[in-house]
């Protein structure tokens, strides 16, 4: 990835925060990387320095768990084997109304999806999370929600480069 021109940085690297390539071009910048961790670091710091809409954007940018967008099978292939790994894919009637309910009171609350990293997850922990979590003040949500995007990014940059 050190010797990467733009283009192929971000193509390779760009799906890790998702729909937010502006992340890997500010790291093909920061480069050259020692190893995988100075590279998440190096994603990190970009989204860090980045201004408080830029955060809100990269936040929003995530699905609804088990939402519209994941029936309609419009995920990313990494959201989708995310999901699909905690059984987001395999919810009754009644679940999927719980989700749907607590995704549309979480939206309503932070005014952004609920971001967790499924692949840490089961359906009932992501829901009983999800129902804690809206009764958070904003400023703890927004906190919240950019480590949980840092663990999937680096989950999914360890999937791509060390397989």
């Amino acid at each position: 990835m050190n010797a990467a021109d733009r283009a192929t940085f971000v193509a390779a690297i760009g799906f890790a925060f998702e729909h937010s390539p502006w992340i890997a071009e500010a790291g093909w910048e920061r480069r050259p990387f020692a190893n995988l961790e100075a590279l998440h670091r190096a994603l990190l710091d970009a989204v860090g320095t980045a201004s408080d809409e830029r955060k809100i954007g990269l936040i929003a940018a995530h699905p609804d768990l088990a939402g519209r967008v994941a029936r309609e099978g419009r995920l990313t292939a990494a959201s989708r084997g995310e999901q699909a790994a905690a059984g987001l894919d395999r919810l009754d009637a009644a679940e999927l109304a719980r989700f749907e309910a607590a995704n549309a009171a979480y939206r309503s609350r932070f005014g952004f999806p609920f971001v967790i990293c499924a692949r840490e997850h089961d359906k009932a922990s992501i829901l009983s999370a999800l129902e804690r979590r809206v009764k958070r003040q904003r400023a703890d949500e927004v906190a919240t929600a950019l480590d949980e995007i840092a663990k999937i990014a680096r989950l999914r940059l360890e999937d791509a480069l060390t397989a």
